[in-house]
Parts: C-alpha cells; structure tokens; sequence
C-alpha cells in the first residue's frame, strides 16, 4: 500500500490550505495592558514594525471597568502566517502587554 504524497513543509499552496485567512487581509488583533503612559505608543511601534503601512487612527481602546487595564485593538494587513505570528510574539513578550487575543 503506498501512502499520498506530502507537499513539503515549506510549500505555500499548502499554507494556503491549511489557512482560513486568503492573505493579505485586515487583521484585528486586541491587547490587554496595565493603563499606563506610553503603552499605546509601545503597541503602534510594534504594529508599524510588522505592517509599515498601520495607520494609528485606527486603533480602538477600551478601558477596564476599574480602568487599571486598558484595551487596545489594532488592525494590521496581514500578509503571511508568519508575519502573524512573529507579530503576536512581539506583542505577547512586550513587558507592558499582559495578553493578546
């Protein structure tokens, strides 16, 4: 019995299959953070990093009901799986960044 054969790893018509995002496409990506200064610049400079184009005027924020916590929605184009995920590391290892949904 022989087995199909397997695209390899690094094959983007795979990625395409396995993906439910047809990149590019806008990507909303919400993070939580202590409400304190400069957090927002620290999550738009990151955000320019991965899409040089982020336009800041679209970000939407969102204070805890307490306001310690603050919410910040960015929405970036998204152009790969990887750009994705290198850009959710980047937010989710941010020192200021408590989660990223």
């Amino acid at each position: 019995m022989t087995t199909p054969a397997t695209p390899p790893a690094d094959d983007p018509a795979q990625e395409r299959r396995e993906s439910l995002i047809e990149y590019p496409a806008p990507f909303p990506i919400k993070v939580v953070g202590v409400n304190e200064d400069g957090f927002v610049h620290a999550i738009t400079h990151i955000a320019r990093q991965f899409d040089p184009g982020f336009d800041a005027a679209t970000i939407e924020l969102r204070e805890s009901g307490g306001g310690k916590y603050l919410g910040v929605t960015i929405t970036v184009l998204a152009t790969s799986r990887e750009q994705l995920d290198e850009l959710y590391r980047a937010l989710s290892t941010h020192p200021m960044a408590r989660w990223v949904l």
